[in-house]
């Protein structure tokens, strides 16, 4: 046993993944509601989201939208 790596355990703070997990969370409701809403009335709502232009299945369109919205806010 190395006495140099007994304190050597990282520990993420969780404030920060807590808070990432929320903003991601409520983003992705959001954002899901508004395809969802969109596209029963037959809107194009995938250019409407960054991230979501190419794809073919609303949920992976939304989460796509969803972690373009979080690499803009970091």
């Amino acid at each position: 046993m190395n006495p140099l790596n007994v304190g050597s355990i990282r520990h993420e703070p969780r404030g920060d993944s807590f808070a990432f997990q929320c903003i991601f969370c409520l983003s992705y409701a959001l954002l899901l509601v508004v395809a969802l809403v969109s596209q029963m009335l037959l809107l194009p709502w995938r250019s409407w989201l960054p991230g979501a232009e190419a794809g073919k299945n609303l949920f992976s369109d939304v989460k796509a939208a969803v972690y373009t919205l979080m690499s803009h806010l970091v």
